[in-house]
């Protein structure tokens, strides 16, 4: 029996996704230089394989060969379309709200506090509502594999082409 949405998120901590991967992020100082910043201080970029309105900047970790966090930012109306990852990801909202929904599931309204966790492999999908910020943690090295509404893995681009919105800032 596949968990629910509400029994996989539960009680409220500092929010999703799906995000980073390689090259392109914005990677955080190594963790003998990194004790902690600002957000003002971070660099954010491009998140490879997501959509242009989100953004990301690594915390810890390197996110393409091991468990990570991101510091992921997006802009109003963004969606990262229905998707799975190997990992578990770990949401853990910051500002905004969103609409965390994974498959067979009730959909997670996500305010300023609220934390989901998405299991390695259950398909979901993130949709912006207003600016948002979340940290995402990935206990191990990130992917992202995009379905259709069948449930069969797609390429990237044919997942993206619908989800053209304003780049994050």
């Amino acid at each position: 029996m596949k968990p629910s949405l509400k029994q996989c998120c539960s009680w409220s901590s500092v929010a999703l996704l799906s995000l980073a991967c390689g090259s392109g992020i914005a990677q955080a100082r190594s963790d003998a230089q990194h004790a902690g910043m600002n957000m003002v201080e971070m660099k954010f970029g491009p998140v490879p394989g997501l959509p242009a309105c989100t953004t990301g900047s690594v915390q810890n970790g390197d996110p393409s060969k091991g468990p990570s966090v991101i510091l992921a930012k997006a802009a109003k109306g963004c969606v990262i379309p229905w998707h799975w990852h190997s990992p578990s990801e770990h949401l853990m909202m910051i500002s905004g709200k969103a609409r965390a929904e994974m498959k067979d599931a009730k959909p997670l309204t996500m305010h300023a506090g609220a934390y989901a966790l998405m299991p390695s492999k259950h398909v979901h999908q993130f949709t912006c509502l207003q600016t948002c910020t979340f940290y995402v943690y990935s206990d191990a090295a990130f992917d992202i594999h995009y379905v259709d509404g069948q449930g069969k893995e797609i390429a990237s681009d044919d997942a993206l082409k619908m989800t053209k919105k304003a780049p994050a800032k």
